[in-house]
Protein backbone atom coordinates (compact mmCIF):
# COMPACT_ATOMS: atom_id res chain seq x y z
CA UNK A 1 0.00 0.00 0.00
CA UNK A 2 2.79 2.40 0.92
CA UNK A 3 4.54 1.59 -2.35
CA UNK A 4 1.37 2.51 -4.26
CA UNK A 5 1.02 5.78 -2.37
CA UNK A 6 4.63 6.61 -3.26
CA UNK A 7 3.75 6.28 -6.94
CA UNK A 8 3.05 9.76 -8.37
CA UNK A 9 0.56 8.45 -10.94
CA UNK A 10 -1.48 6.54 -8.37
CA UNK A 11 -1.41 9.49 -5.97
CA UNK A 12 -2.52 11.82 -8.74
CA UNK A 13 -5.45 9.55 -9.58
CA UNK A 14 -6.49 9.46 -5.91
CA UNK A 15 -6.50 13.26 -5.76
CA UNK A 16 -8.57 13.43 -8.96
CA UNK A 17 -11.07 10.82 -7.81
CA UNK A 18 -13.36 13.17 -5.76
CA UNK A 19 -13.61 15.63 -8.66
CA UNK A 20 -14.23 12.78 -11.10
CA UNK A 21 -17.04 11.41 -8.93
CA UNK A 22 -18.68 14.84 -8.75
CA UNK A 23 -18.46 15.24 -12.53
CA UNK A 24 -19.85 11.76 -13.02
CA UNK A 25 -22.76 12.40 -10.66
CA UNK A 26 -23.72 15.95 -11.65
CA UNK A 27 -22.60 16.11 -15.29
CA UNK A 28 -22.22 12.73 -16.98
CA UNK A 29 -25.33 11.12 -15.50
CA UNK A 30 -27.71 14.03 -16.29
CA UNK A 31 -26.27 14.27 -19.81
CA UNK A 32 -26.70 10.55 -20.39
CA UNK A 33 -30.21 10.54 -18.92
CA UNK A 34 -31.26 13.55 -20.99
CA UNK A 35 -29.92 11.95 -24.16
CA UNK A 36 -31.82 8.73 -23.41
CA UNK A 37 -35.05 10.62 -22.71
CA UNK A 38 -34.73 12.29 -26.10
CA UNK A 39 -35.30 8.89 -27.70
CA UNK A 40 -38.43 8.15 -25.66
CA UNK A 41 -41.97 9.55 -25.46
CA UNK A 42 -41.87 9.96 -21.68
CA UNK A 43 -44.11 12.63 -20.18
CA UNK A 44 -44.39 14.01 -16.67
CA UNK A 45 -46.35 11.48 -14.62
CA UNK A 46 -46.18 8.76 -17.27
CA UNK A 47 -43.39 6.34 -18.11
CA UNK A 48 -42.44 6.41 -21.76
CA UNK A 49 -41.29 3.94 -24.35
CA UNK A 50 -38.35 3.97 -26.74
CA UNK A 51 -39.43 5.70 -29.97
CA UNK A 52 -36.09 6.06 -31.72
CA UNK A 53 -35.75 9.21 -33.80
CA UNK A 54 -39.47 10.10 -33.73
CA UNK A 55 -38.92 13.13 -31.49
CA UNK A 56 -36.18 14.46 -33.76
CA UNK A 57 -38.34 13.91 -36.86
CA UNK A 58 -41.18 15.79 -35.22
CA UNK A 59 -38.91 18.68 -34.25
CA UNK A 60 -37.48 18.83 -37.79
CA UNK A 61 -40.99 19.58 -39.06
CA UNK A 62 -42.10 21.79 -36.18
CA UNK A 63 -42.18 25.48 -37.14
CA UNK A 64 -41.58 26.73 -33.59
CA UNK A 65 -38.61 24.40 -33.08
CA UNK A 66 -37.07 25.50 -36.39
CA UNK A 67 -37.64 29.13 -35.42
CA UNK A 68 -35.84 28.52 -32.12
CA UNK A 69 -32.87 27.09 -34.05
CA UNK A 70 -32.75 30.22 -36.21
CA UNK A 71 -33.10 32.45 -33.15
CA UNK A 72 -30.31 30.58 -31.35
CA UNK A 73 -27.83 30.93 -34.21
CA UNK A 74 -28.77 34.54 -34.91
CA UNK A 75 -28.56 35.43 -31.21
CA UNK A 76 -25.23 33.63 -30.77
CA UNK A 77 -23.59 34.97 -33.93
CA UNK A 78 -24.55 38.63 -33.52
CA UNK A 79 -23.97 38.74 -29.76
CA UNK A 80 -20.60 36.93 -29.96
CA UNK A 81 -19.28 39.20 -32.70
CA UNK A 82 -20.35 42.35 -30.84
CA UNK A 83 -18.91 41.09 -27.56
CA UNK A 84 -15.60 40.26 -29.20
CA UNK A 85 -15.26 43.61 -30.97
CA UNK A 86 -16.29 45.67 -27.93
CA UNK A 87 -14.33 43.47 -25.52
CA UNK A 88 -11.13 43.71 -27.59
CA UNK A 89 -11.52 47.48 -27.93
CA UNK A 90 -12.08 47.82 -24.18
CA UNK A 91 -9.11 45.57 -23.38
CA UNK A 92 -6.79 47.60 -25.61
CA UNK A 93 -8.09 50.80 -24.00
CA UNK A 94 -7.58 49.52 -20.46
CA UNK A 95 -4.09 48.34 -21.37
CA UNK A 96 -3.01 51.92 -22.02
CA UNK A 97 -1.64 54.20 -19.36
CA UNK A 98 -4.82 55.74 -18.03
CA UNK A 99 -5.46 57.61 -14.76
CA UNK A 100 -7.45 55.56 -12.23
CA UNK A 101 -6.89 52.46 -14.37
CA UNK A 102 -7.51 50.06 -11.47
CA UNK A 103 -10.83 51.75 -10.71
CA UNK A 104 -11.99 51.48 -14.32
CA UNK A 105 -11.03 47.79 -14.45
CA UNK A 106 -13.14 47.15 -11.36
CA UNK A 107 -16.10 49.05 -12.83
CA UNK A 108 -15.88 47.07 -16.08
CA UNK A 109 -16.44 43.84 -14.14
CA UNK A 110 -19.71 45.01 -12.55
CA UNK A 111 -22.08 43.85 -15.35
CA UNK A 112 -20.52 40.37 -15.22
CA UNK A 113 -20.77 39.89 -11.46
CA UNK A 114 -24.40 41.05 -11.21
CA UNK A 115 -26.72 37.99 -11.09
CA UNK A 116 -28.24 37.28 -14.50
CA UNK A 117 -31.81 37.32 -13.24
CA UNK A 118 -31.27 40.68 -11.54
CA UNK A 119 -29.76 42.28 -14.64
CA UNK A 120 -32.58 40.78 -16.76
CA UNK A 121 -35.16 42.42 -14.48
CA UNK A 122 -33.29 45.72 -14.82
CA UNK A 123 -33.39 45.44 -18.60
CA UNK A 124 -37.06 44.45 -18.46
CA UNK A 125 -37.70 47.77 -16.70
CA UNK A 126 -35.52 49.67 -19.18
CA UNK A 127 -37.44 48.11 -22.08
CA UNK A 128 -40.89 48.59 -20.53
CA UNK A 129 -43.45 49.79 -23.09
CA UNK A 130 -44.78 52.54 -20.77
CA UNK A 131 -41.91 53.46 -18.46
CA UNK A 132 -38.79 52.88 -20.57
CA UNK A 133 -36.05 55.35 -19.67
CA UNK A 134 -34.68 55.01 -23.20
CA UNK A 135 -37.97 55.98 -24.81
CA UNK A 136 -38.46 58.79 -22.27
CA UNK A 137 -35.02 60.24 -23.03
CA UNK A 138 -35.48 60.02 -26.79
CA UNK A 139 -38.89 61.70 -26.53
CA UNK A 140 -37.44 64.53 -24.43
CA UNK A 141 -34.77 65.00 -27.11
CA UNK A 142 -37.46 65.12 -29.77
CA UNK A 143 -36.08 62.11 -31.65
CA UNK A 144 -39.25 60.00 -31.37
CA UNK A 145 -42.93 60.85 -30.96
CA UNK A 146 -44.08 57.70 -29.12
CA UNK A 147 -42.63 55.09 -26.82
CA UNK A 148 -40.73 52.21 -28.44
CA UNK A 149 -42.19 48.75 -27.88
CA UNK A 150 -38.85 47.02 -27.31
CA UNK A 151 -40.25 43.64 -26.29
CA UNK A 152 -43.49 43.71 -28.27
CA UNK A 153 -42.12 43.64 -31.81
CA UNK A 154 -40.42 40.37 -32.87
CA UNK A 155 -37.26 41.84 -34.42
CA UNK A 156 -37.01 44.63 -31.85
CA UNK A 157 -37.25 41.99 -29.13
CA UNK A 158 -34.42 40.01 -30.74
CA UNK A 159 -32.17 43.07 -30.86
CA UNK A 160 -33.10 44.05 -27.30
CA UNK A 161 -32.19 40.65 -25.87
CA UNK A 162 -28.92 40.69 -27.82
CA UNK A 163 -28.10 44.12 -26.37
CA UNK A 164 -28.70 42.80 -22.84
CA UNK A 165 -26.49 39.78 -23.50
CA UNK A 166 -23.71 41.95 -24.93
CA UNK A 167 -23.85 44.22 -21.87
CA UNK A 168 -23.36 41.20 -19.63
CA UNK A 169 -20.72 39.43 -21.73
CA UNK A 170 -18.33 42.22 -22.74
CA UNK A 171 -16.61 42.45 -19.30
CA UNK A 172 -15.65 38.76 -19.32
CA UNK A 173 -14.05 39.02 -22.76
CA UNK A 174 -12.40 42.37 -22.00
CA UNK A 175 -10.75 41.20 -18.77
CA UNK A 176 -9.54 37.93 -20.31
CA UNK A 177 -8.06 39.68 -23.34
CA UNK A 178 -6.55 42.34 -21.09
CA UNK A 179 -4.72 39.60 -19.21
CA UNK A 180 -3.44 38.29 -22.54
CA UNK A 181 -2.31 41.75 -23.65
CA UNK A 182 -0.25 42.17 -20.51
CA UNK A 183 1.76 39.04 -21.34
CA UNK A 184 3.02 40.57 -24.60
CA UNK A 185 6.53 41.96 -24.17
CA UNK A 186 6.74 45.74 -24.76
CA UNK A 187 10.02 45.16 -26.59
CA UNK A 188 8.08 43.63 -29.49
CA UNK A 189 6.13 46.85 -29.96
CA UNK A 190 9.32 48.89 -29.65
CA UNK A 191 11.02 46.77 -32.33
CA UNK A 192 8.01 47.11 -34.62
CA UNK A 193 7.96 50.89 -34.10
CA UNK A 194 11.67 51.10 -34.94
CA UNK A 195 10.93 49.23 -38.17
CA UNK A 196 8.40 51.92 -39.07
CA UNK A 197 5.21 49.99 -38.29
CA UNK A 198 2.12 52.11 -37.73
CA UNK A 199 -0.24 51.63 -34.80
CA UNK A 200 -2.60 49.50 -36.93
CA UNK A 201 0.29 47.41 -38.25
CA UNK A 202 1.56 46.77 -34.71
CA UNK A 203 -1.93 45.71 -33.69
CA UNK A 204 -2.39 43.48 -36.73
CA UNK A 205 1.04 41.83 -36.86
CA UNK A 206 2.00 41.77 -33.16
CA UNK A 207 -1.07 41.98 -30.93
CA UNK A 208 -3.55 39.79 -32.81
CA UNK A 209 -1.19 36.87 -33.59
CA UNK A 210 0.03 36.69 -30.00
CA UNK A 211 -3.54 36.86 -28.69
CA UNK A 212 -4.74 34.01 -30.93
CA UNK A 213 -4.72 31.27 -28.22
CA UNK A 214 -6.46 33.57 -25.73
CA UNK A 215 -9.04 34.64 -28.32
CA UNK A 216 -9.74 30.99 -29.21
CA UNK A 217 -10.46 30.05 -25.59
CA UNK A 218 -12.38 33.20 -24.69
CA UNK A 219 -14.58 33.12 -27.78
CA UNK A 220 -15.29 29.43 -27.28
CA UNK A 221 -16.58 30.12 -23.79
CA UNK A 222 -18.48 33.14 -25.09
CA UNK A 223 -20.19 31.06 -27.78
CA UNK A 224 -21.00 28.29 -25.29
CA UNK A 225 -22.48 30.72 -22.76
CA UNK A 226 -24.47 32.56 -25.44
CA UNK A 227 -25.70 29.45 -27.26
CA UNK A 228 -27.01 27.94 -24.02
CA UNK A 229 -28.36 31.20 -22.58
CA UNK A 230 -31.54 30.62 -20.60
CA UNK A 231 -31.98 32.96 -17.65
CA UNK A 232 -31.77 36.21 -19.57
CA UNK A 233 -34.30 35.19 -22.21
CA UNK A 234 -36.64 33.47 -19.78
CA UNK A 235 -36.84 36.47 -17.43
CA UNK A 236 -37.03 39.09 -20.18
CA UNK A 237 -39.43 37.62 -22.72
CA UNK A 238 -40.30 33.97 -21.89
CA UNK A 239 -39.63 33.39 -25.60
CA UNK A 240 -42.14 35.98 -26.85
CA UNK A 241 -43.48 37.79 -28.66
CA UNK A 242 -44.76 35.12 -31.07
CA UNK A 243 -41.83 32.82 -30.13
CA UNK A 244 -39.45 35.32 -31.75
CA UNK A 245 -36.90 35.14 -28.91
CA UNK A 246 -37.23 31.46 -28.04
CA UNK A 247 -33.80 29.83 -28.01
CA UNK A 248 -33.35 26.08 -28.12
CA UNK A 249 -32.66 26.09 -24.37
CA UNK A 250 -35.80 28.04 -23.44
CA UNK A 251 -38.04 26.11 -25.82
CA UNK A 252 -36.64 22.83 -24.50
CA UNK A 253 -37.54 23.90 -20.96
CA UNK A 254 -41.00 25.01 -22.04
CA UNK A 255 -41.77 21.77 -23.87
CA UNK A 256 -40.30 19.50 -21.16
CA UNK A 257 -41.29 21.21 -17.88
CA UNK A 258 -44.19 23.56 -18.62
CA UNK A 259 -45.63 21.35 -21.37
CA UNK A 260 -44.83 18.02 -19.71
CA UNK A 261 -43.32 16.44 -22.85
CA UNK A 262 -39.98 15.40 -21.34
CA UNK A 263 -38.94 13.33 -24.34
CA UNK A 264 -39.55 16.14 -26.81
CA UNK A 265 -37.78 18.71 -24.65
CA UNK A 266 -34.84 16.38 -24.07
CA UNK A 267 -34.55 15.75 -27.82
CA UNK A 268 -34.35 19.48 -28.48
CA UNK A 269 -31.69 19.87 -25.79
CA UNK A 270 -29.75 16.90 -27.20
CA UNK A 271 -29.80 18.53 -30.64
CA UNK A 272 -27.71 21.35 -29.15
CA UNK A 273 -24.80 19.03 -28.31
CA UNK A 274 -23.24 18.79 -31.83
CA UNK A 275 -23.05 22.57 -32.07
CA UNK A 276 -21.44 22.81 -28.64
CA UNK A 277 -18.89 20.15 -29.62
CA UNK A 278 -18.08 22.16 -32.74
CA UNK A 279 -17.32 25.19 -30.55
CA UNK A 280 -15.04 23.08 -28.34
CA UNK A 281 -13.17 21.79 -31.41
CA UNK A 282 -12.68 25.38 -32.50
CA UNK A 283 -11.00 26.08 -29.18
CA UNK A 284 -8.83 22.95 -29.50
CA UNK A 285 -7.50 23.84 -32.93
CA UNK A 286 -6.99 27.43 -31.86
CA UNK A 287 -4.81 26.24 -29.01
CA UNK A 288 -2.53 24.48 -31.49
CA UNK A 289 -0.87 27.86 -32.02
CA UNK A 290 0.30 27.97 -28.40
CA UNK A 291 3.66 26.43 -29.34
CA UNK A 292 4.16 29.18 -31.92
CA UNK A 293 3.39 31.81 -29.30
CA UNK A 294 5.99 30.31 -27.00
CA UNK A 295 8.65 30.27 -29.69
CA UNK A 296 8.10 26.75 -31.05
CA UNK A 297 6.89 25.62 -34.44
CA UNK A 298 3.46 26.79 -35.55
CA UNK A 299 1.20 23.75 -35.80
Amino acid sequence: MERLLDNRNVLGLLFLLPAALLLLLFLTYPLGLGTWLGFTDVKIGRAGEFVGLDNFRFLAGDAVALLSVFNTFFYTLVASVLKFVLGLWLAVLLNERLPFKAFFRAVVLLPFIVPTALSAIAFWWIYDAQFSVISWTLMKLGLIDRYIDFLGDPWMARYSTIAANVWRGVPFIAICLLAGLQTIAPSLYEAAALDGASGWQRFRHVTLPLLTPIIAVVMTFSVLFTFTDFQLIYVLTRGGPLNSTHLMATLSFQRAISGGALGEGAALATAMVPFLLAAILFSYFGLQRRAWQQGGADR
